[in-house]
C-alpha cells in the first residue's frame, strides 16, 4: 500500500464543500481540516504509486475550489499500534 499525504488550499468560502467532496475520491481514506499554512490535509492510500498520479493531479486538483495542492510520498508507517504488535509476538495476550 502505498500512502500520500496531501496538504491543500482552498477557497474559504468552500473548504467544507471541497473536503467533502475530496473525501468521496476513491484512494481517499481521510480528510482533515487543519490549521496553518494549509486548509486541509488528505490522506491517499492506493495500492501501487502510480495510482497518486490519478488520484491527486488526476481528481483531487481538479476539484472546484482547490486551489494548491502538496503531496509527500510516505516511505514506512510508524505507529504505536505497529509497535505494540511487533513486540507481543511470542507472548501471550494479557486478561
Amino acid at each position: 500500500m502505498v500512502t500520500a499525504i496531501v496538504h491543500i488550499n482552498a477557497e474559504v468560502d468552500r473548504i467544507t464543500e471541497v473536503a467533502e467532496t475530496i473525501a468521496e475520491i476513491d484512494g481517499v481514506s481521510e480528510v482533515y481540516s487543519i490549521t496553518g499554512e494549509y486548509d486541509l490535509l488528505a490522506m491517499v492510500r492506493v495500492p501501487a504509486y502510480e495510482q497518486i498520479a490519478e488520484v491527486v493531479p488526476g481528481r483531487i486538483n481538479k476539484v472546484q475550489g482547490v486551489l494548491h495542492t502538496e503531496t509527500h510520498i510516505a516511505f514506512r508507517a510508524y505507529s504505536k499500534h505497529d509497535l505494540d504488535a511487533a513486540f507481543s509476538i511470542g507472548f501471550p495476550e494479557a486478561d
